[in-house]
């Protein structure tokens, strides 16, 4: 007799970096513009925190479930200084990247059955955790320059809804949402008593004199809104497992049962680097988004290059362009192709909940040299400029 397998992992999506990656390993050559991390590495001194691990005894057994005391602190300095949070009556939860965060706040605050409104394009984790336990995706699309609408929003809430998620700046768009519309979010959510998730990820990668504002600054909205941090992509940290969040107290028990279950606590090793990173602080990140802003400005020139072939959104953070693409090939299709006869790999759009009626591929431009992606974008405008 046949063993079982879960019906609830049979729905969930497969993770697309995976099988691009596959493709590039079939294609040797083949230059990445797929995964979104950052090309520098975390700063030199957080090597002094592994040093000093390795010689203290007492840091190599379990510490506490909702991170070492330091580090919350100093988490707490950043909160109330860069991102004017009121840290009365929250909790702050060390854990294993900001996804860890986000699994943690659906078990937290849902029971299988549950909605979760997501804005299209979404974040492909967030809706691959909701499947997982059991909830279900309502999605709304975004406008034009992918950006939420209100209205859409409250039109899609019902009586098993239970969170609006919110990612800005936006992975995989690039766009960037201002204080009025994250207010207005946070605002529908407390008048229908739902949480406001906000995922912020890349908080520090924001351009064009653009700015970032953070959920966890609106007072009247604190017992509803999760914030999501993570220093996988402002410090170079993204295979150290480090993020943090940001909940009501009221959230505290249920969120220390799930970290107690799933990890016991936070790899030590990556919360005494963070303290690190947090010494230095966010200096660190300037000179290399600095850096990122010549990429970007490049890559905005060589697609102008195809006209109207694509459309290019207005991206105004992270580090990612979103572009549809005039074709009736599939994203997937697209995407199987460059890499094939033109040896460069991006992400389709399906993946983000995007339908195929338009084709739309994510490029991701921080993983790289300047050189190496300039090269890899001459490869896609003549890839997209051949093919369709």
């Amino acid at each position: 007799m046949a063993v079982k397998i879960s019906d609830r992992m049979r729905n969930v999506q497969t993770p697309v970096i995976p099988v691009v990656q596959d493709l590039i390993k079939d294609n040797p050559g083949t230059i990445s513009l797929g995964q979104g991390v950052v090309n520098y590495p975390p700063p030199k001194q957080v090597l002094q925190a592994v040093n000093y691990f390795k010689r203290s005894s007492e840091l190599h057994k379990y510490q506490y479930v909702e991170g070492v005391a330091n580090l919350r602190d100093k988490i707490a300095t950043k909160l109330e200084c860069e991102n004017a949070a009121n840290l009365t009556g929250r909790s702050i939860v060390v854990t294993a990247g900001s996804n860890m965060g986000f699994l943690n706040a659906v078990l937290a605050i849902a029971d299988p059955g549950d909605e979760f409104i997501l804005v299209k394009p979404y974040f492909f984790n967030h809706q691959m955790a909701i499947t997982m336990f059991g909830c279900n995706t309502v999605t709304v699309d975004a406008n034009a320059n992918n950006q939420p609408v209100i209205g859409d929003i409250a039109q899609a809430i019902s009586h098993k809804t239970r969170a609006v998620v919110t990612v800005s700046p936006n992975n995989p768009s690039g766009a960037v949402y201002s204080e009025a519309l994250l207010r207005g979010v946070s605002r529908l959510c407390c008048e229908n008593g739902l949480y406001h998730i906000s995922d912020e990820a890349y908080e520090y990668f924001v351009y064009d004199d653009c700015v970032h504002y953070s959920p966890c600054a609106f007072d009247d909205a604190k017992e509803n809104t999760i914030g999501l941090f993570s220093f996988s992509k402002s410090y170079g940290f993204a295979s150290w497992r480090i993020g943090y969040m940001v909940i009501p107290q009221a959230l505290s028990e249920s969120i220390r049962k799930i970290q107690d279950t799933n990890l016991i606590c936070p790899p030590v090793v990556s919360q005494l680097a963070a303290v690190k990173a947090l010494d230095i602080g966010r200096e660190y990140c300037k000179s290399h988004i600095f850096k990122l802003e010549e990429v970007r400005a490049g890559i905005d020139d060589q697609l102008l290059q195809l006209g109207d072939q694509i459309r290019v959104p207005k991206t105004e953070g992270a580090f990612y362009f979103l572009i549809n693409v005039d074709t009736s090939m599939t994203s997937m299709q697209l995407v199987t192709r460059l890499i094939q006869e033109f040896g460069v790999a991006v992400i389709p759009g399906s993946t983000f909940g995007l339908n195929n009626e338009i084709c739309t591929v994510r490029i991701a431009y921080a993983a790289l040299n300047k050189d190496s992606v300039m090269e890899a974008i001459s490869r896609l405008v003549r890839g997209i400029r051949c093919i369709t």
